[in-house]
């Protein structure tokens, strides 16, 4: 049988103004982070591209005359740095989020079973005569999220 409660938790609002701060915090300690458009998914420096990059570093360090003009040392090297160390706590970022994304799912999971069996439970109740059980079982039924829009009745066959 599952667990029909999962997550039994509530937080502060406190804790909600702490944590929205600290995220904040994160954000202006990163200012310089970028939003992409989601078409927007060119990723060329991948994983399977790390050792390419790698030997161009090391190229470049020892033979800067084939560096082309309009490339910057400089800039390649503060961008080396600086996704070294973005990818040092990009894990755990994504990690954080997918726990709370999931969580957050299973409480909602929680709460619409709870919801379908108020529902489920007025109907009931409705077809025993339970006085405003039917005017909430219709009530709630113009809302049902499962609920489809009716279909056409089938043409007849020829």
């Amino acid at each position: 049988m599952p667990n029909d409660n999962q997550v039994s938790a509530t937080l502060a609002d406190q804790s909600v103004t702490d944590i929205l701060g600290h995220l904040t915090a994160i954000e202006v300690l990163l200012p310089f982070l970028i939003s992409r458009e989601p078409s927007d998914d060119n990723v060329m420096l991948g994983e399977k591209s790390v050792g390419f990059d790698e030997k161009c570093a090391s190229y470049m360090a020892s033979h800067p005359e084939f560096i082309p003009g309009y490339v910057k040392p400089a800039e390649v090297l503060k961008d080396r740095t600086l996704r070294a160390q973005l990818i040092r706590f990009l894990p755990q970022l994504h990690l954080l989020a997918a726990k709370v994304e999931d969580t957050c799912n299973v409480v909602g999971n929680e709460i619409i079973m709870a919801d379908l069996a108020f529902y489920n439970t007025t109907g009931e109740a409705a077809k025993r005569g339970t006085p405003s059980a039917g005017d909430i079982h219709d009530d709630l039924a113009t809302r049902y999220p499962g609920r489809s829009a009716a279909k056409p009745a089938p043409a007849p066959n020829k």
